[in-house]
C-alpha cells in the first residue's frame, strides 16, 4: 500500500512540474508578441513575474516531494518515537504539533522569498520585517487556539468512534464553513484596521444597491491593505446581518466610484446566484472524500510506516494527502466557478454598467500586473476565473480593441 501511495504522489508531483514547465514556455513565447490589455512595459513585467512565480512553484514541488518521502519512510516513525507518551490523546496532539511545526519551518523560506524578494522586486509587497513577524505570531496564535480546539475534538472522535471518518468530516466541514463566514468580522480585523468608508456618496450608493438586491449588511468598510500589498481587491462576506462590504484602500485609490460599484456588483452577483452555497456544497464533497479515503486505509499501511495507528498519524495523513486530492478535484470546482464568474460579470454589468466594469477589469489587470495569457492545461487545473480576455469578450469588448486600450491605459504605467 505504501508503494501505491508513493507512486500516486510521484505522479502528482511530476504532473505539477510538467504543467509549470509548459506554463513557463507558453508565457515566454507570448511575452515577445504584441502587448494586449497592458502597456508594452507592464506586459513584459507581468510575463516575467508569472515566469518567476512558476519557477518558485517548481522548487516548492521538489521540496514538498522530498518532505513527503521523509515522512513516509522515516519521519512519522521518528516523530512518534520521539514523543514517547503512552496517553493516546496527548501523544496524538503532540504528534500533530510536531508535524505542523516541521512543515511550517520547511515552507517558511518560500514565504519569505516570495514576500521580500519576488514581490518586492515587482513592487507588489510593502511588507516590513516587523509586520511580517507580527503576522506570523498572530497566525501561530490563531492556529494554536482554533487548531488546538478542532484537532483535540477530532482526536477524541477518531479515538472513540468506529465511524470516526464520518463524524470527523462533519466536524471539520462545519469548522471550515464557520471560519469562512466569520472571517470578515472575527479574524480579518486582527490583521487589518477596518474603518467605515468616508465617501458618503459611494457609501449611500452601495447601500442602495444592497437594498435593491435584497442583501443585508452591517456596513461598508475600507481596510489598510496597502501596508502589505499594492494589489487591488474587494469582497463581500460574513454571515447573516454581520455581512460587510470590504474595499481595499488600494482599490479606492485606483478606481473611480462607478468602477467600484461595477466591481462590487460582480461580487453581489455571486450572492444573488447562490454561488457561495454551491461552492460550500462542492467543498463538502471534497472533505467527505478525503475523510472517507483516510478512514478506509488498511492497517498494513501504518505497519509499513512503522507507526502505531492512532489519531495523530491519521490526521497528519489527511493533511498530507489533502493537496494531492485537491489538485485533481479542483478542476471540477473550477469548471463551475468559471461559469459562475461569467454570470457574476453579467450581474455586475447590470448593476454598475458594462463600460464601467470593463474599465475596472482593465485597471485591475494593469495594477495587479496580471499576464493575460496562460497555457490551456494551466487554466484547466488552476483557474477558478475565466481568462481575463474571455471575460472581456463576454462583456462585448472586441479583441481588436485590446492594443488600443493598452495605449489608453498608458497613464497607469508607473513601472
Amino acid at each position: 500500500m505504501l508503494e501505491v501511495l508513493i507512486g500516486i504522489f510521484t505522479f502528482y508531483t511530476l504532473l505539477k512540474i510538467y504543467i509549470s514547465v509548459m506554463q513557463i514556455g507558453y508565457i515566454a513565447k507570448k511575452k515577445y508578441q504584441e502587448a494586449v490589455l497592458l502597456t508594452p512595459t507592464k506586459y513584459v513585467i507581468a510575463a516575467n513575474y508569472a515566469i518567476k512565480k512558476e519557477r518558485m512553484a517548481i522548487a516548492q514541488s521538489f521540496v514538498e516531494y522530498l518532505l513527503f518521502l521523509f515522512w513516509v519512510y522515516k519521519g512519522f516513525a521518528w516523530l512518534q518515537g520521539l514523543i514517547g507518551i503512552d496517553d493516546t490523546l496527548i501523544n496524538s496532539l503532540l504528534f500533530l504539533l510536531g508535524f505542523f511545526a516541521i512543515e511550517f519551518f520547511i515552507h517558511l523560506p518560500f514565504e519569505i522569498y516570495k514576500t521580500f524578494v519576488l514581490d518586492k522586486s515587482f513592487h507588489f509587497s510593502n511588507m516590513t520585517p516587523k509586520l511580517f513577524i507580527l503576522d506570523l505570531i498572530k497566525q501561530i496564535a490563531l492556529f494554536l487556539l482554533f487548531g488546538g480546539a478542532i484537532f483535540s475534538l477530532l482526536i477524541y472522535v477518531i479515538t472513540n468512534y468506529e465511524n470516526w471518518w464520518l463524524w470527523g468530516f462533519l466536524i471539520a466541514f462545519f469548522f471550515v464553513v464557520a471560519i469562512n463566514f466569520l472571517y470578515p468580522t472575527l479574524i480579518a480585523p486582527i490583521f487589518n484596521k477596518f474603518k467605515p468608508i468616508e465617501d458618503e456618496y459611494l457609501k449611500e450608493k452601495i447601500e442602495a444597491i444592497l437594498k435593491e438586491v435584497g442583501l443585508e449588511s452591517n456596513g461598508v468598510y475600507t481596510i489598510d491593505a496597502s501596508k502589505r500589498d499594492n494589489r487591488l481587491n474587494a469582497y463581500f462576506g460574513g454571515f447573516g446581518k454581520a455581512k460587510r462590504v470590504v474595499l481595499f484602500d488600494t482599490l479606492l485609490q485606483k478606481l473611480n466610484n462607478d468602477e467600484i460599484i461595477a466591481v462590487l456588483g460582480h461580487e453581489l452577483g455571486h450572492y444573488s446566484h447562490k454561488d457561495i452555497l454551491k461552492n460550500i456544497a462542492l467543498m463538502g464533497v471534497f472533505f467527505f472524500a478525503i475523510f472517507y479515503i483516510v478512514g478506509h486505509l488498511p492497517s498494513s499501511l501504518f505497519y509499513e510506516l512503522g507507526v502505531v495507528e492512532n489519531a495523530g498519524v491519521k490526521l497528519a495523513l489527511i493533511i498530507m494527502i489533502m493537496p494531492l486530492l485537491s489538485f485533481f478535484f479542483m478542476p471540477i470546482i473550477s469548471y463551475f466557478s468559471r461559469k459562475n464568474e461569467y454570470a457574476a460579470d453579467e450581474f455586475g454589468a447590470k448593476i454598475g454598467g458594462k463600460e464601467n466594469l470593463i474599465r475596472a477589469l482593465l485597471k485591475l489587470v494593469s495594477e495587479n500586473k496580471a499576464f493575460p495569457y496562460s497555457h490551456p492545461l494551466y487554466i484547466f487545473f488552476y483557474y477558478s476565473h475565466p481568462p481575463i480576455i474571455k471575460r472581456l469578450e463576454a462583456l462585448g469588448y472586441k479583441e481588436e480593441e485590446f492594443s488600443k486600450d493598452s495605449v489608453i491605459l498608458g497613464f497607469l504605467d508607473d513601472a
